[in-house]
């Protein structure tokens, strides 16, 4: 098979597994828009952050791991492989289940810590409660998403997570509007799907007779996360940086604008998560197979890998970007009734100005993805840290100063594009890994 085909073959299961991944909170939304209002809709943005904490940590050790695993299989060490991906499942899953327990006990301290104030408090922390009940099939489903890639099975990933999401909007119709739970029953429906998800990808490992990764014992060797937790925690901050942008958006947009900014802003973060994640399936579906070729000591795939997701980066924005513009007031139609007329048309104009950053942020992730898939952790950090935390607080603080309201819709594009600076001075200083 050529690079070609397997590049088409990685990368297009993994962007689709990853946008339908997302449409589980969009889901949510449409319907607790229209059946329990905005101020609903406002309290699921401000949960929003604990779901990307529960992605972003997953990625933090099992991207590491997948990469390793990959480079072990590329070397031909297949035993290592295997206890490895043994051990990084056991870890992982007792330390989603104290996640999971944790988020269930402190929910409305937690609530409180996201910004719900007295209006949403009550609806935040019912949501977070049973959205934490599932939080371990959240954080192992998501893994196994990742390996599963890894193991050369993209098609099984994507048929996983949208079953999933086929899963969730049947019972988001039935519990939400048939049993009138409201914002509950939404959440049970995400719950429920997770659950589904990982049933799936785990019967995958444990029956297939197909996987090359296999349970088998394992020594508990923790010093194995002094590499897979540095590899990871680029991926990780991509994620997390999603719910560090709601959480200081939420609270800037609110001393600023107030409530109703916050459910225009709930409505641009969906279709930035939507987004985001179009651009992070093209760096996770690359990875394995710039992964593989560093085993394998082969320059001239890595270099090409690269090419073809610059291409479907730079074909993903233009898409991304055109479409948000031409169809904007469609899109916020889905969430906001054309009746609340001031609302509805301050969300479109803002929304406007926020698309710009489409253009730019998609170069950044798959350099960040690269960085991490070549094992170079120390400039996949400093690139994700970049974007995901400090560029982006310092432009919102900033830019809100000066302009206000305006500075707030275009922080992102302004952050991005400081990131890309920062992306072509770590690809000039980690150019060996791009010599034919």
């Amino acid at each position: 098979m050529s690079l070609k085909r397997k590049f088409i073959r990685f990368v297009l299961p993994s962007i689709a597994s990853m946008l339908v991944f997302n449409l589980y909170t969009m889901v949510d939304g449409i319907f607790i828009a229209n059946y329990a209002g905005e101020t609903a809709l406002a309290a699921v943005n401000l949960a929003m952050p604990f779901i990307n904490f529960m992605f972003a940590f997953s990625l933090l050790l099992s991207i590491g791991a997948s990469t390793l695993i990959s480079i072990h299989r590329g070397a031909g060490r297949t035993e290592r492989a295997n206890q490895l991906f043994s051990m990084n499942t056991a870890v992982l899953s007792v330390l989603a289940l104290f996640i999971s327990v944790s988020c269930v006990l402190f929910a409305q301290p937690l609530a409180v810590f996201l910004g719900a104030g007295s209006d949403t408090l009550n609806y935040v922390t019912e949501y977070l409660r049973i959205i934490g009940g599932f939080g371990f099939f959240f954080i192992v489903s998501y893994s196994f998403e990742v390996l599963i890639k890894a193991d050369g099975f993209p098609q099984l990933s994507t048929f996983g997570v949208l079953l999933g999401a086929v899963t969730n909007i049947v019972l988001d119709a039935l519990f939400v509007f048939g049993f009138h739970w409201g914002l509950a029953g939404a959440a049970w429906a995400t719950g429920i799907s997770q659950l589904l998800t990982f049933l799936v990808f785990f019967s995958h490992f444990l029956f297939s007779r197909k996987t090359h990764f296999h349970f088998t014992r394992f020594t508990l060797d923790l010093s194995q996360y002094q590499r897979i937790v540095p590899i990871g925690i680029a991926d990780c901050i991509t994620e997390l940086s999603a719910g560090v942008i709601v959480f200081a958006f939420n609270h800037q947009i609110l001393s600023i604008i107030g409530t109703s900014g916050v459910v225009s802003y709930t409505v641009m973060t969906y279709v930035y998560n939507l987004v985001l994640m179009a651009f992070v399936g093209i760096a996770q579906g690359c990875q394995p197979l710039v992964s593989y070729a560093v085993g394998q000591q082969d320059s001239k795939t890595i270099k090409l890998v690269y090419r073809y997701g610059l291409t479907a980066v730079a074909l993903t924005s233009v898409l991304c970007f055109g479409g948000c513009w031409i169809f904007t007031p469609q899109i916020v139609l889905v969430f906001i009734r054309p009746q609340e007329t001031a609302l509805f048309g301050s969300t479109v104009a803002a929304f406007r100005l926020y698309s710009f950053c489409f253009l730019i942020m998609g170069y950044n992730v798959l350099t960040s993805g690269f960085f991490v898939a070549l094992a170079k952790p120390k400039a996949a950090l400093t690139l994700s840290l970049a974007r995901g935390i400090v560029v982006i607080l310092a432009c919102l603080l900033a830019m809100s100063s000066v302009f206000g309201a305006l500075g707030i819709w275009l922080t992102p594009t302004v952050s991005e594009g400081l990131c890309l600076v920062l992306s072509f001075i770590l690809l000039i200083k980690a150019k060996s890994w791009a010599a034919a």
